[in-house]
């Protein structure tokens, strides 16, 4: 999680002189070669194909632009509260499980779910007269990745995890190299709000001291995630996904030391509550003997 706070502080950084599907590309390519190699060198199986296409091309939209507009909200907020905003995503996996998976959800865990949205309104201590409505961009994300994950949870039986990782990064290549046709000349980048001009400026317009931080967003990319699913592979999903909430101790700390950040009280409250809220769905799943969020990661 800590490697993932990195990679979030480099989108953070370079936001500001490149184009956000321009690193897109080059983090995912950088990204599809690496784990390629991994998978070579440990001679494991290599699938493209997946068993499910409708269904994962679905979870390749949702990722692609649920983590765009992650990264977007980095334009307009602290790292440490995107992050945090971003961790409603246990609350809606238990919602949209309970929907679409019809699994059983008791009152506790509906309790945790509404004290956990009143940790996000702390967080976001909205002025409704002048209320930025990117801030809720985190939340998108979460939306999109927890449909994405329900997702998943179908797919899983017959598409191994790097089967599922490779077909989120051809989506992904794919999506960007058309979005290079679209937008890559700038020519509608009309406006100084950053959220705009990380989406629409111009490609390739300063590759000479932008191209080792995209490199290094898609190393750090594939790092973490095997880093994490390495740890999901030698312990159970109970154990493993609470740690993953170390990543609210991670981002707000990036953000303080390499951005000065300083986080407000109301976010810290926020973030405990949601933090509190969110491992005791995890204990709560873990006493049913019923994973539906910690049965996969949260990132």
């Amino acid at each position: 999680m800590m490697v993932f706070s990195v990679q979030d502080g480099i989108m953070k950084h370079i936001y500001n002189f490149v184009s956000l599907y321009e690193i897109y590309l080059i983090r995912t390519v950088v990204s599809f070669i690496l784990i390629l190699i991994f998978l070579i060198i440990k001679k494991k199986p290599i699938v493209f194909k997946s068993q499910y296409p409708i269904l994962t091309l679905c979870r390749v939209i949702l990722f692609f632009f649920g983590f765009s507009s992650f990264y977007v909200s980095l334009t307009v907020l602290p790292l440490g509260t995107a992050t945090a905003l971003f961790f409603v995503t246990p609350f809606l996996i238990t919602i949209f499980a309970h929907f679409f998976l019809k699994e059983e959800i008791g009152p506790r865990r509906w309790a945790a779910i509404a004290i956990g949205f009143i940790g996000v309104y702390i967080t976001l201590n909205p002025d409704f007269s002048n209320f930025n409505y990117l801030s809720l961009l985190p939340i998108l994300c979460a939306f999109c990745y927890s449909l994405s994950m329900i997702i998943i949870k179908k797919t899983s039986d017959k598409d191994s995890v790097y089967t599922q990782t490779f077909t989120f990064y051809i989506g992904a290549i794919i999506f960007s190299i058309i979005f290079y046709f679209v937008i890559g000349d700038g020519k509608f980048n009309t406006t100084e709000h950053p959220a705009a001009q990380f989406i629409f400026r111009e490609w390739f317009i300063d590759i000479e001291n932008s191209i080792l931080f995209m490199v290094a967003t898609g190393i750090t990319a594939t790092v973490a995630f095997l880093l994490l699913f390495s740890a999901y592979s030698i312990a159970s999903p109970a154990v493993v996904s609470p740690f993953e909430y170390s990543i609210l101790l991670w981002s707000p700390l990036i953000g303080w030391i390499y951005f000065n950040e300083v986080p407000t009280l109301n976010t810290l409250i926020g973030i405990l509550i949601i933090v509190s809220s969110g491992i005791y769905i995890f204990l709560r799943e873990k006493a049913q003997d019923q994973s539906i969020v910690t049965d996969k990661p949260l990132r």
